[in-house]
């Protein structure tokens, strides 16, 4: 993997890389975009890149590779590779854009960090960054490949349904007649919208079914809160879209997959808008006569504001071992939990795999009780909606 000179090289400068990454990342995005502001218009989300959060995720993704690299040097970090490549792959990136990056990234690190980036400092992280960029284009590559290319394709909107009040779910066919790939419980696809100012915005949404052989379903939920700006695109879906427009929507991407056998017991954990690769993973366990104990675990704010509740419901119950556990922090109707998800009182096979998906604390804390419970760390799954802060903690 990484030179033995470079490696000397980055574990000497990683201190001081990794203070600074949150100040390079900075100057590296303003400086790409006031070169390429076609990226920040029609590829980068707007709203990520105005909260902060992308640049978290950048900041913590290279650190979190330099690291692995030098503690683990005989193996790659796939799982991460692969939760960053399935999501670049549902935007379309493409090699020759990695260039781009490269080349605004290494003069924001010379601006920041000064004389410090020596010839020898600069070809030692040169090599970390190419050592990332090869094995994402590789896995791009591949993921292009096994899904007929990266081109967007028009599917037109033929059922909607107002899950709650603030979430609406959109069945979509596709436009040209042609056949629908098929895609695995808990993956996402992105969709493409042109705002009033002239951008083409993209936002993933999982895949919550497939309610017919030539039909997929995303349900959206309508960002606006207090003190941040609403979402743009959650915003022109939930205003603007009804049945009969067209959308630009990509193949189905994503690593949080179902990956288990009959015999083994499941964790599906969940909160808020989180529920949608869980239900498309109950469908899917329901409809294949899963054998196992099933633990459904799901927490939000009230049942009213619990989407497609109906569905984790009768998903749950046509499982032959299914244990459904709800909370809600108002209005928790009998046999349902008030406040936080709480695992204290909920039992835990022997051999659990998990699944995991909602906002970062409540993932780190129902992780943290799982494990507590006896799942072994590499049988908890995640999946984040937007910038992967994780690696950022």
């Amino acid at each position: 993997m990484l030179s033995e000179q470079s490696a000397v090289t980055v574990r000497a400068t990683l201190p001081a890389v990794g203070a600074a990454l949150g100040e390079i990342t900075e100057r590296f995005y303003a400086g790409m975009f006031a070169a390429r502001p076609e990226l920040l218009r029609d590829l980068f989300n707007r709203g990520n890149q105005a909260a902060g959060t992308q640049r978290q995720a950048l900041a913590g993704s290279v650190a979190a590779f330099a690291t692995h690299l030098l503690d683990h040097p005989d193996e790659r970090p796939d799982a991460m590779l692969s939760r960053i490549a399935h999501k670049h792959a549902s935007l379309g990136v493409t090699p020759d854009q990695y260039a781009v990056v490269h080349e605004h990234l290494f003069a924001a690190i010379a601006e920041v960090l000064g004389d410090a980036v020596t010839p020898e400092v600069a070809a030692a992280w040169d090599e970390v960054y190419w050592l990332m960029a090869n094995a994402l284009i590789a896995v791009e590559k591949r993921l292009y490949e096994e899904r007929g290319g990266a081109a967007w394709r028009p599917w037109e909107v033929v059922e909607r349904v107002a899950e709650t009040g603030d979430v609406a779910t959109f069945r979509v066919r596709p436009a040209d007649g042609a056949p629908v790939r098929d895609f695995r419980p808990g993956q996402y696809v992105s969709v493409r919208v042109p705002l009033a100012d002239g951008a083409r915005q993209i936002r993933q949404y999982s895949l919550s079914g497939a309610p017919g052989p030539d039909l997929r379903q995303f349900s959206v939920k309508r960002v606006h809160e207090d003190g941040a700006p609403d979402g743009e695109v959650s915003g022109h879906l939930h205003a603007r879209v009804r049945v009969g427009d067209v959308l630009e929507v990509s193949e189905a991407y994503g690593d949080l997959v179902l990956d288990a056998d009959d015999d083994t017991p499941l964790v599906l954990a969940s909160a808020g808008i989180g529920v949608t690769p869980m239900v498309a993973m109950l469908g899917h366990l329901a409809g294949s006569g899963h054998r196992a104990p099933v633990t459904v675990v799901h927490g939000d704010r009230s049942p009213a504001d619990h989407a497609l509740r109906t569905d984790h419901e009768a998903y749950a119950a046509k499982l032959p071992d299914a244990t459904v556990r709800f909370w809600y922090e108002r209005d928790a109707p009998a046999g349902a939990g008030t406040g936080y998800v709480d695992l204290a009182d909920v039992p835990v096979a022997p051999g659990t795999r998990a699944y995991l998906c909602g906002p970062l604390p409540f993932m780190r804390t129902v992780r943290e009780q799982l494990i507590t419970k006896g799942v072994a760390p590499a049988d908890v799954h995640y999946e984040v909606f937007g910038p992967d802060l994780w690696l950022a903690k």
